[in-house]
C-alpha cells in the first residue's frame, strides 16, 4: 500500500503545474498563489481535523510540535521559495532537471545518516529511474542555462531533501492529518508574514483564479501531502524519493491533454523507463511486507 500512497501523491503533485498554469492565465501571481495555497490548505486540514470522527489524537511533544511546524515555516515555504525564485531566472524543464536530483540526494544522505542500506539493487533502479526522468525533461527542451538559477534550483533540492529527511524522524510520531495540518500551517504563518512585509496579497485576478487555486489546495496540496506522509511511513525515504520521480511523467502526460504539448519519441520512452523502475519498487515493496508478516 505504502508504494500506491506514494504514487498517489506524486499524480496530485504532478498536477500541480497545470492548475498552475491556468491560474497565472486568470492573473494570479506566483506569491499570491503559494499564500492562498498553504492558507486554504491549512484551513481545511484543521477542518478535517476537527470533524473526523473518532479519538483525538494524543497530544504531541513540544519538540515534536516545533519540528513539524518548522517542516512548513522553514522546509516547504524555503523549498517553494527557491523553486519560484528560480522560475523566474530558466527555463522550467532544466529546472525541474535539477530539481529532480534530490531523489539520489535523499537515497544518498540516508544511506550516511545509517537509516537505510544503498544496496546496488537500489541504486540501478535509482539510476534507472533517473534515467527516465532526464528523457522525459529533455524532451522538452531544456532552454539557456541561468548560473544564478541553477543554483537556485540546487538550493530547491537541496532544501526538499532535508524536508524529507526530517519528516521521515516524525512521520511515526504524528498521524499524517496532523502533521499534514502542522506542516501547511508553518507554510501559511512563514507566507502570510512575508506577504504582510510586503505590502499584502494580490487578490485582483479574474474569478476563474479562484478555482485553479482551489485545485491546487484540495488536489495538489491537501490529498498529495496526506498520501505523501502515509507512503513516506510504510516505504522510507528513498523509495518514497524515487516514486516521487513519476511525477514529472504526469505533468507531461497532462500537458500533452490539456494544453496541446506533444509527448517526442523520448519523452514516451522516458515515461516507459520510470513506470517499470516504479512497478520493480512497488513488487520489492510487497514481497518485503509479505515475507515481514509470514
Amino acid at each position: 500500500m505504502g508504494p500506491v500512497l506514494c504514487l498517489v501523491s506524486a499524480a496530485c503533485f504532478g498536477a500541480m503545474a497545470i492548475f498552475g498554469k491556468f491560474a497565472y492565465q486568470a492573473g494570479v501571481t506566483p506569491a499570491t498563489l503559494l499564500l492562498v495555497r498553504f492558507g486554504l490548505a491549512a484551513i481545511l486540514l484543521a477542518a478535517v481535523l476537527a470533524l473526523r470522527p473518532g479519538p483525538r489524537p494524543a497530544r504531541p511533544r513540544p519538540r515534536v510540535l516545533v519540528t513539524a511546524i518548522g517542516l512548513g515555516a522553514i522546509g516547504y515555504a524555503a523549498q517553494a521559495g527557491f523553486f519560484f525564485a528560480a522560475l523566474r531566472r530558466m527555463d522550467a524543464s532544466l529546472l525541474s532537471l535539477i530539481l529532480y536530483t534530490f531523489p539520489a540526494l535523499v537515497t544518498v544522505a540516508a544511506a550516511l545518516l545509517g537509516r537505510e542500506r544503498l544496496a546496488p539493487a537500489r541504486v540501478a533502479v535509482l539510476l534507472a529511474a533517473s534515467a527516465g526522468t532526464l528523457l522525459v525533461l529533455l524532451g522538452a527542451g531544456a532552454g539557456g542555462f541561468q548560473p544564478a538559477g541553477a543554483l537556485l534550483g540546487f538550493g530547491a533540492a537541496l532544501t526538499y531533501t532535508v524536508y524529507i529527511l526530517v519528516a521521515d524522524t516524525i512521520v511515526h510520531r504524528l498521524p499524517p492529518l496532523l502533521l499534514a495540518t502542522l506542516v501547511m500551517t508553518g507554510a501559511a504563518g512563514t507566507l502570510g508574514v512575508r506577504a504582510l512585509l510586503t505590502g499584502g496579497p494580490d487578490l485582483g485576478f479574474r474569478p476563474a483564479g479562484w478555482f485553479w487555486l482551489a485545485c491546487i489546495a484540495v488536489v495538489s496540496t491537501v490529498t498529495a501531502m496526506l498520501t505523501f506522509f502515509a507512503g513516506l511511513k510504510r516505504t522510507g525515504p528513498s523509495t518514497a524519493a524515487i516514486l516521487s520521480t513519476v511525477e514529472p511523467v504526469v505533468t507531461t502526460t497532462l500537458a500533452a491533454l490539456t494544453l496541446g504539448e506533444f509527448l517526442t519519441p523520448a519523452q514516451l520512452a522516458g515515461g516507459v523507463v520510470v513506470l517499470c523502475c516504479v512497478a520493480a519498487l512497488s513488487v520489492r515493496q510487497v514481497d518485503r511486507t509479505v515475507a515481514a508478516a509470514a
